[in-house]
């Protein structure tokens, strides 16, 4: 999750700590509206390391027919 909270960090102009909140802050809005299945699938990909922004990024791609 740093990595990503290190992306929005740099691409919003924002301080870490905001970046960390608005990264919670989608990942629980996301959590909430999508399937159940789906939903677990986030923290799975966000604690499993490797490239995590676009593991994300694939996997809501997928998720919305991208």
């Amino acid at each position: 999750m740093e990595e990503l909270v290190q992306l929005v960090s740099q691409k919003a102009g924002i301080s870490q700590d905001q970046a960390k909140t608005a990264v919670a802050t989608v990942l629980s809005y996301l959590k909430d509206k999508l399937p159940a299945p789906v939903a677990g699938q986030i923290d799975s990909l966000l604690g499993g390391g490797g490239d995590v922004t676009k593991n994300v990024t694939d996997s809501l791609g997928g998720i919305f027919g991208k």
